[in-house]
């Protein structure tokens, strides 16, 4: 698992915002965000100063881009 800020975590993600790179994104439920990979992998990530409303731009981000998001309870 890798901490970051939000803003790293954007830098990171935004080369891979394609649904041909990632399968799916996923929060679970210690708010941990997952990124699962259209080669089978996955890459765990913990940003640290994040709130829900922006955890959502990056949903609507990833869903505009064709990604599927989901929430864990």
């Amino acid at each position: 698992m890798e901490t970051c800020s939000f803003i790293d975590f954007i830098q990171v993600l935004t080369p891979w915002l394609d649904s041909d790179y990632i399968r799916k994104g996923y929060l679970d439920e210690k708010g941990n965000f997952r990124l699962f990979f259209a080669d089978g992998g996955e890459k765990v990530y913990r940003i640290d100063d994040c709130s829900e409303s922006r955890l959502k731009e990056v949903f609507e981000m990833m869903i505009k881009k064709g990604i599927p998001v989901e929430k864990g309870e």
